[in-house]
């Protein structure tokens, strides 16, 4: 019988400072030989809880089920991180045979007769129960998750459930290699200085970092990540070399040979499908939207259907601003999605006065990081140290100790802030450990990771304010986490349904363009000194521009993702899903200029796993519920109103899925929101 002896002590052990794990004495290799024993430990600990003589009972059955798999847990958190951060061949071999052993392993905790058997006693008498109200919570949720993974069908309609998860898992992992392979293989090296025409300083210092990365010492490079390629795309005066990058960053995952996702895309689909309709759904969105604040496909198409209409107007405006610039500099063709981020840098310095280049020195990467600790301190009494000796899961994250109101160690963030090869593009927040009360409770350990671009040795790191707000976006994850107050696992931090899980990130950006922390933070990189008064007015006056732009790109890629799941499997969206793509934007009406944020091919949200799939409106349903809570500050006057961050706090950011969303949302504001703020916060509405 496996026993935890069978895995190497780093893993699951975790005796570092502030309960971490010793990260450098974690191998590639000693992931290979830990998973089948975490599991089989599992395993055991599950048959013990499903056989066990005694009635079924809360305690020694839903507590028992949540402390449960431990030590897979920790492994898996481990080698997750790993994957997304720091991936090798080896990682990425074993993430191809994993991923499915786990889905299995997962059914079969799923599907156990007698555990399901103990949950739905449970569930059917908990109205009659002396339990609270989160222990309601977390047994109804325990009861859902198991009827929507099979615990109810017949034992062959099990068998072929678990054998499409497995598929599924595999599939999952094969999309997000096949999308980090092209963003890795694929750079542009500039080889003379007129093709640096029009690039800011700090981009061509970053630019000859990623050359040097990549063996091309003395030249500068464009590559896939977002933090050169933006920028890029934004200053670079020749449109031969922006149409060229811009192109391989739209074709990411659809070039053809053996990183191409487009069979993976298809299977997928088909088999997503499959399973909806196994467990009595009408589609994959009707299963995804089962449980969350949406509930119906119809209810995200309502609220898709408002802003459209509307970007589609804003961004026709815009583009013939942009077509008159283009003309202006002798430039006669049909505007370009190349094009579209170069005219529109030159009419917003136009219309505002306001150069990327002059205000980048103001938003420095490490004053943007103490930024979001200082608005965390102001609102939620949070402190945060930097652990300059304790390592962390690579040499470029950084780990801090957090600590509460009343000074106690409360939980540890680790920030990952910089672009490299083997980091999978975006950025994002997880757990490396949830914060729970039970059987003496645990804090959280909750990492960020970004995807800036590293300057030069001894420069600073500086931002768009873009990237700025990304950062405020992932620490109101990493805050949601943080945060977390409950006492059952399950339920803790942002284990929520996805269309609330981005109402605390959302939200949180707001206060990146508060005066007092602008004026505190965004100091030049030079000088010292703060923003001057007049160009934050440009700043916070330019909020808005270009937002035709923005949501069109978004909410196509919202639209795609909810047609591609409400489509049956025998439907061109599988059998040809790029020409299916192709023709839901022609019947909206794309225009030619813009394209969907996230095509299909490198759809990550959408295709690396089903977190989003069906679920990537859940930004926009998110928004209107953000926009809607700091009206609640705007009304007050101010920012940091102390009972409403109180509030906030109590309601919104603490309380985890122990409470129904809705419920927490109008504890807070009193009242559901509707979009109309969330329309004018996107400059879409009077």
């Amino acid at each position: 019988m496996a026993n935890e002896q069978d895995i190497k002590p780093a893993l699951v052990s975790w005796a570092g400072s502030h309960g971490l794990p010793d990260f450098k004495a974690i191998e590639d290799a000693d992931f290979k030989t830990a998973f089948a024993p975490a599991m089989a430990l599992h395993l055991a600990e599950i048959e013990a809880i499903a056989d066990n003589p005694q009635p079924a009972d809360f305690d020694n059955t839903i507590a028992a089920l949540e402390l449960s798999g431990k030590a897979l847990r920790k492994v898996q958190a481990l080698f997750w991180h790993r994957a997304g951060t720091d991936s090798t061949p080896a990682i990425q071999a074993l993430e191809r045979e994993i991923g499915p052993e786990l889905a299995k392993h997962q059914s079969a905790i799923f599907m156990n007769d007698h555990l399901f058997a103990r949950i739905d006693a449970l569930h059917d008498s908990r109205t009659e129960s002396d339990l609270s109200s989160e222990q309601i919570r977390v047994l109804e949720q325990h009861y859902k998750s198991f009827v929507k993974q099979g615990a109810k069908l017949a034992a062959a309609e099990k068998k072929r459930l678990a054998d499409i998860d497995q598929r599924l898992a595999a599939l999952a992992a094969q999309f997000g290699q096949n999308v980090l392979a092209d963003e890795k293989d694929w750079v542009l090296v500039l080889e003379n200085e007129d093709d640096l025409a029009g690039l800011p300083d700090s981009l061509i210092a970053s630019m000859a970092e990623a050359a040097a990365q990549r063996g091309h010492d003395g030249k500068h490079a464009v590559t896939l990540s977002r933090s050169i390629i933006e920028p890029f795309l934004i200053s670079s005066s020749r449109p031969d070399l922006r149409q060229a990058a811009f192109e391989a960053w739209a074709a990411r995952g659809e070039n053809g040979g053996d990183s191409d996702n487009t069979e993976t895309i298809a299977e997928t689909l088909k088999l997503r499908d499959e399973k909806a309709r196994l467990l009595g759904y009408e589609n994959f969105a009707a299963l995804k939207l089962d449980g969350t604040m949406a509930k119906r496909p119809t209810a995200v198409e309502d609220l898709l259907g408002k802003v459209w209409p509307a970007a589609k107007a804003s961004a026709a405006d815009h583009a013939a601003m942009l077509a008159e610039i283009a003309v202006e500099e002798g430039h006669n063709e049909p505007l370009k999605a190349s094009d579209w981020r170069y005219y529109t840098a030159k009419l917003r310095e136009r219309e505002f006065d306001l150069d990327e280049a002059v205000v980048k020195p103001y938003f420095q990467l490490e004053n943007m990081i103490q930024a979001a600790f200082d608005v965390a301190g102001r609102l939620f009494g949070l402190s945060f140290s930097e652990l300059a000796n304790v390592a962390g899961p690579h040499a470029d994250a950084r780990v801090f100790e957090v600590r509460n109101r009343s000074g106690d160690v409360s939980g540890v963030f680790i920030g990952d802030y910089f672009a490299r090869s083997s980091k999978r593009s975006g950025a994002w927040m997880s757990l490396l450990q949830k914060q729970h009360g039970l059987d003496g409770g645990q804090i959280p350990i909750v990492f960020n990771v970004m995807n800036f671009a590293k300057p030069a040795q001894g420069s600073p790191a500086l931002l768009s304010l873009d990237d700025a707000r990304t950062l405020f976006h992932e620490f109101g994850h990493a805050m949601h986490g943080m945060l977390s107050n409950v006492t059952y696992p399950s339920v803790s931090g942002t284990s929520v349904s996805r269309d609330f899980v981005e109402l605390p990130s959302q939200l949180y950006e707001h206060w990146l363009t508060v005066p007092e922390i602008l004026e505190k933070h965004a100091v030049h990189v030079e000088t010292g000194k703060p923003m001057p008064q007049e160009l934050l007015d440009k700043v916070l006056a330019a909020r808005t521009f270009n937002a035709g732009f923005d949501a069109i790109e978004y909410t196509s890629s919202a639209i795609v993702d909810m047609r591609f799941h409400q489509a049956s499997s025998d439907d061109k969206a599988s059998a040809n899903p790029l020409g299916f793509e192709a023709d839901v934007l022609a019947e909206l009406g794309m225009p030619e200029a813009i394209i969907m944020r996230h095509r299909t091919p490198h759809f990550l949200h959408v295709f690396y796993g089903d977190g989003y799939a069906a679920g990537y409106y859940s930004y926009m349903w998110s928004e209107v519920l953000d926009a809607d809570a700091f009206n609640a500050f705007e009304e007050a006057s101010d920012p940091f109103d102390p009972a409403l961050a109180k509030r906030l706090e109590q309601h919104i950011y603490s309380s985890g899925d122990s409470v129904d969303p809705e419920a927490a949302y109008t504890a807070f504001r009193g009242k559901m929101p509707t979009a109309d703020a969330m329309l004018r916060k996107r400059g879409l509405a009077a």
